[in-house]
């Protein structure tokens, strides 16, 4: 497996650019290659090179899909269009991938210019331990919003990782869009990551 950096997540374009350049090398030492990634706002990008290199990539838009399910992650836009989600990444990571790459460490008086719009944190939970709740209780006290915890294990995205690399699933790489390389089988894997203004505005 082969991780890329969650920080492409904030130039999505880079995303294809590394993954292509990794998926080229594991098919030209011979290897089985996939794409463990979701679109992140890449648009379509990454499908473009999974269909051109006659790759399988995950399912969904991002990997909120994939933790979730797309229902489900549906579902919790349109009962509230202003959600911030969170992963376990972005719980653990909140200050370095989000603070300090969008400069709000540095000017603080941005953060209603990037999240005045937000109305809820949700926390997308694949393990719930205490130490990570009360790190996401206290991102949501950042926003001054209430924290939502949906559990949601790692059992999807085990699914979808094991249908991935067997082959044996139905959806197609044209499908818009998703995340990350698996060779030999190869893999770049980031899942659960997201960039720093992961949500919907309202």
């Amino acid at each position: 497996m082969h991780c890329l950096p969650a920080l492409l997540h904030n130039r999505p374009k880079n995303i294809t650019i590394h993954a292509e350049r990794l998926a080229r090398a594991a098919l030209a030492r011979g290897q089985r290659v996939a794409v463990a990634y979701a679109d992140c706002g890449t648009y379509g990008a990454l499908d473009e090179v999974c269909h051109r290199l006659g790759l399988r990539r995950l399912p969904g838009l991002h990997c909120y899909d994939v933790l979730a399910g797309p229902e489900r992650i549906r579902e919790l836009f349109e009962a509230e269009p202003g959600t911030y989600v969170l992963t376990d990444f972005l719980v653990r990571s909140f200050d370095r991938a989000v603070l300090a790459e969008l400069g709000l460490d540095r000017h603080p008086e941005l953060w209603p210019d990037y999240f005045g719009h937000y109305r809820r944190v949700v926390w997308l939970a694949q393990n719930p331990e205490p130490g990570l709740a009360a790190e996401a209780a206290r991102v949501a006290a950042r926003f001054g919003l209430p924290l939502t915890v949906v559990p949601t294990g790692t059992a999807g995205l085990e699914r979808e990782l094991e249908a991935l690399v067997t082959g044996n699933r139905l959806s197609s790489v044209a499908q818009r869009p998703q995340k990350n390389v698996v060779g030999g089988a190869t893999t770049t894997n980031d899942a659960g990551s997201e960039r720093p203004g992961a949500g919907r505005r309202p």
